[in-house]
């Protein structure tokens, strides 16, 4: 059943019934392990605000992809629990969600919690590659004390599956012999700029079946600022958006997030940017892959 026809804005601001929607939208408005900057967890809200000012109708594919049909989830609420606790209650809502048939973007927050969110899938997916777009490895053992942080997330997720890194730019010398030791497939910016067919190559690295995971600092901070660990020399937006179109091309994408939006109290760039991005990502899967 098609969409109801909503105001001239806003794909997220009018949503279609629970079993009426194709995709699903997720927010995880959730924050402990963060270093440097710190806001993730009102990330949710705010690219949800951001949405509210979109053109329904995207010039690019001729069509207005939110007739598709999205339904935007209730957020997590976390209480005052560890880590482990936040943990456990992410991998639990995702695992009760009918991810075989909808398709889950999920945003937050930090990116530890992409862990849950990709053990869930890893349940109900078989040899699935997790293609990370990240400034950063997150291959650390442990960080600031614990196993769960965002600095961390990459160590946990590549015990469970196949991972792909694309627009690494920071880095510890400890991560760096983890990516060689463990034959990890990692696109550093160093790599990229000086190949003109490094999507290809990224694309030809992941397995058949994939799901994204999207740190929006792996954008250049001039098109992203608001993230909590800005790096300069990032993707541009135009990479991003041909990367994940040969992706739909040539793989079967299965879920996706974004995450590490920090708003900043006197630009929106980075909002609006996430919003689109998702709305972009809903345009190629109702094009591409049906």
């Amino acid at each position: 059943m098609p969409a109801p026809v909503p105001d001239r804005h806003s794909f997220l601001k009018h949503t279609v019934p629970f079993d009426q929607a194709r995709f699903l939208i997720l927010p995880i408005p959730y924050e402990q392990t963060t270093s440097y900057g710190t806001g993730t967890k009102s990330g949710p809200d705010a690219i949800i605000r951001a949405s509210h000012y979109l053109e329904l109708f995207d010039e690019e594919l001729a069509q207005e992809p939110y007739r598709e049909g999205i339904h935007t989830l209730d957020p997590i609420i976390f209480d005052k629990g560890t880590s482990e606790h936040a943990i456990q209650k992410i991998y639990e809502t995702v695992k009760k969600l009918p991810i075989q048939d909808k398709f889950l973007i999920s945003y937050g927050g930090e990116h530890s919690i992409t862990y849950p969110i990709v053990k869930a899938f890893s349940e109900q997916f078989s040899r699935m590659t997790v293609l990370q777009i990240d400034a950063h490895s997150d291959l650390a053992e442990a960080y600031e004390g614990t196993i769960y942080s965002h600095g961390s997330v990459m160590a946990r997720i590549k015990d469970m599956v196949t991972i792909v890194q694309t627009g690494i730019r920071s880095q510890s010398r400890e991560e760096y012999d983890i990516v060689r030791q463990k034959g990890i497939r990692a696109f550093s910016m160093n790599a990229i700029r000086r190949d003109s067919l490094w999507k290809e190559h990224v694309v030809d690295a992941l397995g058949n079946t994939v799901y994204l995971t999207i740190d929006l600092d792996g954008f250049d901070p001039s098109i992203a600022p608001a993230v909590g660990t800005p790096e300069p020399g990032g993707l541009s937006w135009y990479d991003v958006l041909d990367l994940i179109r040969m992706i739909l091309q040539k793989k079967r994408l299965i879920g996706c997030d974004i995450m590490e939006l920090a708003p900043l109290p006197h630009s929106t760039i980075t909002d609006f940017l996430a919003a689109k991005l998702t709305y972009k990502i809903i345009g190629y899967l109702s094009t591409i892959q049906r």
